[in-house]
């Protein structure tokens, strides 16, 4: 049995699991409010106390650098230390791994099912893949096909510098600048991103701020009520930020799959891509994915798809913890 974890800015997903022959299986499953702890040994002790279950091994899939089985978390106020969970958990197979390298693991886990192409390719080259996940932060992770299957390996891309292709998106990037210094991707596609979109076309008078909408963003996850807003079709404001986010999304992806030449596929994983999803099977995504210039045919070979299964990363950082005590 397995304890697995997918810890990011806003949810924390515990659960065991159960691996046997290659198949993956969720026994029990708690998801706890991340702010509303001081830190991840707290959750993980609370969660090992209200089970019967035992396991041999663990592994959390954290938003953050992992480094020296260390994590400092990048939107949240925790230092994560593999030392401490050991002795915490009495156990000697702690295993910490980046959230989208989890989700990376956990792509060979998910049935077709769990996937919902944007594109439809014929017979797409086995290869390198790529996985974007937009959520409480952006992350990015990469498969490494080896001529026999891929070997999955953790980036910081979200933090990278945003370049802007249109008057418009230079101007967002000028406004986003004078907010935060350097502006990431991450500060465009993400819950607190599409916010920062939003304030930006307010400010910039391109659209009316409802009153009902301000006051459901007061009340709530203002990320949430714009991206409902857009999809009902209730604000034009709301579409505005919600269409420039995916676009900047679309680009992003684009990029990364140039990058790791990811001829085997992207998959779109995190919270906030099966939300949107109507928009996202719109043209806005796919159009800023292929618009690469002389690169556009070679990423027209390149399936994408949306992971609707929101396990990912607890299946993969199950699997990978099963293949580090049983290792082939």
């Amino acid at each position: 049995m397995i304890l697995a974890g997918d810890i990011g800015g806003t949810n924390t997903r515990l659960a065991f699991a159960d691996v046997q022959s290659g198949r993956c299986e969720i026994q029990e499953e708690s998801i706890f409010p991340s702010r509303d702890f001081r830190s991840l040994d707290e959750i993980v002790l609370k969660f090992m106390a209200g089970s019967s279950r035992k396991a041999d091994a663990a592994c959390f899939g954290i938003a953050g650098p992992v480094r020296n089985e260390r994590v400092e978390t990048s939107n949240l106020p925790w230092v994560v230390l593999a030392s401490h969970l050991r002795t915490e958990l009495s156990m000697d197979s702690v295993f910490l791994i980046n959230d989208l390298e989890a989700n990376a693991c956990g792509i060979a886990a998910l049935d077709e099912k769990d996937l919902v192409p944007l594109n439809q390719i014929q017979d797409p080259a086995p290869g390198n893949q790529a996985v974007i996940a937009a959520g409480t932060g952006l992350g990015e992770a990469g498969l490494f096909w080896d001529g026999t299957r891929h070997r999955v390996f953790a980036c910081e891309g979200g933090h990278t510098d945003f370049a802007p292709r249109t008057d418009l998106e230079v101007e967002l990037l000028h406004f986003l600048r004078g907010r935060f210094g350097h502006v990431s991707y991450e500060r465009i596609i993400s819950g607190p991103g599409l916010v920062n979109v939003f304030h930006f076309l307010r400010e910039s008078y391109r659209g009316h701020h409802e009153s009902w909408l301000a006051e459901e963003m007061r009340q709530g996850d203002p990320a949430a009520a714009i991206s409902k807003a857009a999809l009902a079709g209730k604000s034009p404001l709301a579409e505005q930020a919600l269409d420039l986010m995916i676009s900047v999304y679309g680009a992003e992806a684009g990029n990364l799959a140039l990058k790791l030449f990811a001829l085997g596929g992207v998959f779109l994983g995190g919270g906030i891509s099966p939300k949107i999803l109507p928009k996202l099977a719109g043209p806005l995504f796919m159009q800023a994915f292929l618009g690469k210039g002389r690169m556009q045919t070679l990423l027209e070979s390149v399936p994408v798809k949306v992971i609707t299964n929101d396990k990912t990363a607890l299946l993969g950082a199950a699997c990978y913890a099963d293949a580090k005590i049983h290792p082939q």
